[in-house]
């Protein structure tokens, strides 16, 4: 089974661009994505701008509304995702606890809803079909 793995954390509390505690974390997370990957469970991952960077969407009464800023007010900003694929959810509780920066900061396990694999699959074969403009 896939499970989004949503990492949460106080962005007032995150080491700043160039510091060496940034450059710290980012080894670390990157020892953490190649056990990850070594144990055959990476999907996929990213890292996300500040959420200063965001813009919400909404779609009310046909008028699509847009705004600077996220969806809602939190302690802690998500910053990042992995998505991963384990036997169950124990499997994928011991990898989100083995994640940089566990003691501060949530990680949010999801199971991906897997009847949604084969409709993206066929929207991709029918968009790499030949003729397909």
């Amino acid at each position: 089974m896939r499970y989004l793995m949503m990492i949460y954390y106080d962005e007032s509390e995150h080491p700043g661009d160039g510091s060496r505690d940034q450059e710290t974390l980012w080894k670390q997370y990157n020892a953490f994505t190649k056990r990850v990957i070594d144990q055959g469970a990476y999907r996929g991952a990213d890292a996300l701008h500040s959420v200063a960077t965001a813009t919400t969407v909404r779609v009310r009464g046909g008028d699509a509304l847009v705004t600077d800023g996220p969806y809602a007010e939190t302690k802690e900003q998500l910053g990042g995702f992995y998505v991963i694929e384990c036997d169950d959810l124990d499997e994928a509780t011991q990898i989100a606890a083995q994640r940089p920066g566990s003691q501060h900061g949530t990680v949010e396990l999801r199971p991906v809803l897997e009847r949604g694999v084969a409709a993206t699959q066929a929207l991709r074969n029918q968009h790499d079909a030949p003729g397909h403009s």
